[in-house]
């Protein structure tokens, strides 16, 4: 048993994750990150590849058919190299920016933006040799080395088989004329980038899925880490008071969903409500399906009203209802004789709106015994 309890086999808590991403522990994928900015690098290549190849043009041609006699005015050459110079900043600016952002916003798919000062703290363990020799030789380091032999392999791989398909055609690229040649040399690039593309993706689709599970496996908790941190949150006053005003929201939302069910609302008038419910089919006595004071009392009355149900005004009997008994209870054997003149009324006020018969009076001094009394005046 107590094997088992230091055992990681529990999913990591809210708060162990929010402890692990405050220390800069967070699934990460390199790989992600280099196919997100290729992929994106190879459509900005589509959209602004045919304005930038006609820039370079224009710059090759200008810089190739320049007047010679410029060549001996060294102010005019410096001007030149840097209109040509500005000119290629503008150039691939918009490509530059874009891949910016991709290097900034990659990082959202996996693991999101992780500013952490833990890791920027000093550690001995870090420049400890035997610490340095241990991760060396550990399982997650030659996985890591197995992972990066594989990659390089399959890279060599694909580069090999592209290099053997267009290499004639790189050789006879500077046979050709200009214009030709950069085409050609467009296409070529586009076919490089979809070799590689296919290759990244492969990687990206194994090593992903990999690193979320040796995230989760890294922060796994013994079921005793689990007990205690139960222990230290239900400990905190501020968490009890929460699960306390949570329980307390929660009781009464489901008092107020039965207040329509009453068969009289019996109030103060202002401080005090009573809902109570009578079967008379059953053999029970009235229970008490909703109480409360003040604002309660006040949310139950206008609830009363919206489902027109009796409010029947009785200080003593209320008080009395309210001390005396608890929620989902019947009401004490001393209050039945007052409780059920109260529902007789009620019971011929119902007869009296579906007949033709005189609406009845309300009762005038309803006992309620003196004990209740006793207690209020003391």
């Amino acid at each position: 048993m107590a094997d088992s309890d230091q055992e990681k086999t529990e999913a990591a808590t809210p708060r162990r994750l929010e402890e692990a991403r405050k220390k800069g522990q967070v699934p990460r994928s390199r790989e992600l990150n280099v196919l997100a900015s290729l992929l994106v690098s190879g459509c900005a290549l589509l959209v602004l590849g045919p304005m930038m190849i006609e820039g370079i043009r224009k710059m090759l041609v200008r810089g190739l058919s320049f007047d010679h006699n410029l060549a001996y005015d060294a102010f005019a050459m410096s001007e030149e190299l840097w209109a040509a110079a500005i000119a290629t900043m503008l150039l691939l600016a918009p490509f530059f920016l874009l891949m910016c952002g991709v290097s900034l916003l990659s990082p959202l798919a996996l693991g999101g933006w992780l500013f952490s000062t833990d890791m920027a703290m000093p550690k001995f363990s870090r420049i400890n040799p035997a610490s340095g020799l241990m991760r060396m030789f550990s399982v997650k380091s030659l996985v890591e080395l197995g992972k990066a032999i594989a990659k390089f392999l399959l890279v060599a791989v694909v580069v090999v088989m592209i290099l053997s398909n267009i290499l004639q055609d790189i050789i006879t690229l500077p046979l050709l004329e200009l214009d030709i040649s950069l085409k050609h040399m467009a296409s070529l690039l586009i076919l490089s980038f979809l070799g590689f593309s296919i290759v990244l993706l492969v990687v990206v689709m194994i090593d992903v899925p990999y690193q979320i599970w040796d995230h989760q496996k890294q922060i796994r908790m013994t079921k005793q880490e689990i007990r205690e941190e139960m222990k230290e949150s239900e400990g905190r006053p501020e968490v009890k008071m929460a699960i306390r005003a949570k329980q307390q929201e929660i009781s009464q939302r489901r008092m107020m969903e039965e207040v329509p069910k009453a068969d009289v609302i019996i109030t103060n008038p202002t401080h005090y409500a009573v809902a109570l419910k009578y079967d008379q089919s059953g053999s029970g006595a009235p229970i008490v399906i909703a109480k409360g004071k003040d604002l309660i009392a006040a949310k139950i009355r206008e609830i009363a009203k919206e489902n027109k149900i009796v409010i029947f005004s009785a200080p003593p009997l209320a008080r009395a209802l309210y001390r005396s008994t608890d929620l989902n209870q019947q009401i004490p054997e001393n209050l039945f004789v007052a409780v059920a003149q109260v529902l007789a009324y009620i019971f011929q006020l119902r007869q009296a709106a579906h007949s033709s018969r005189v609406i009845p009076h309300p009762p005038t001094n309803i006992p309620v015994p003196e004990e209740y009394t006793s207690k209020e005046q003391a």
